[in-house]
């Protein structure tokens, strides 16, 4: 049975400039519109097991079946973004799976010798699992609820509604 067992639900890119990004994702390829958390904050965002002091600012738009986050780091703390995205660069960071059981599929990823590198909680637990030795990316894990659910379901319904012009970088 392969590692990762659930569809890939979002694709996640660090970059120098979350609404610059932005605007090339809908100029680009259409995704969209994106909901942007400037200087997000999560009270307890653990990178290495030690409290993160990473000044993070995310975006997220659809882009057909899976949605798009983008990331901006604002300053040079240590990170999971850091970690294999150097300052001044961007670049594919992770993709992301929604599986039934977030505690079994943490501790699947792990004894298949994956860690967990960066845990936090926003709309629901995340872990990020270290698969850059064999897929040269994270793949993050998020918890299976109703808030995150309706969530990304929000996502899904305006982008369906936007015409690709109107409010494409908004304050989530």
């Amino acid at each position: 049975m392969p590692l990762i067992r659930y569809p890939v639900l979002q694709y996640a890119y660090v970059v120098q400039d979350i609404e610059d990004a932005c605007m090339q994702w809908v100029e680009l390829i259409g995704a969209g519109p994106f909901f942007v958390s400037m200087h997000h904050e999560s009270p307890d965002h653990f990178y290495r097991g030690k409290p993160s002091e990473a000044d993070l600012s995310y975006a997220f738009g659809q882009a057909g079946p899976a949605h798009i986050q983008l990331i901006e780091q604002h300053n040079d703390a240590p990170s999971v973004y850091r970690e294999m995205v150097p300052a001044g660069e961007r670049g594919f960071h992770h993709f992301a799976i929604l599986p039934d059981d977030f505690d079994g599929e943490k501790a699947r990823f792990e004894a298949a010798g994956f860690p967990a590198v960066t845990t936090l909680t926003s709309a629901a637990r995340v872990a990020y699992m270290d698969t850059r030795p064999k897929l040269g990316c994270f793949v993050e894990i998020y918890e299976n609820n109703a808030p995150l659910l309706e969530t990304f379901a929000s996502w899904k319904a305006a982008h369906e509604a936007w015409d690709g012009v109107t409010d494409p970088v908004r304050e989530s």
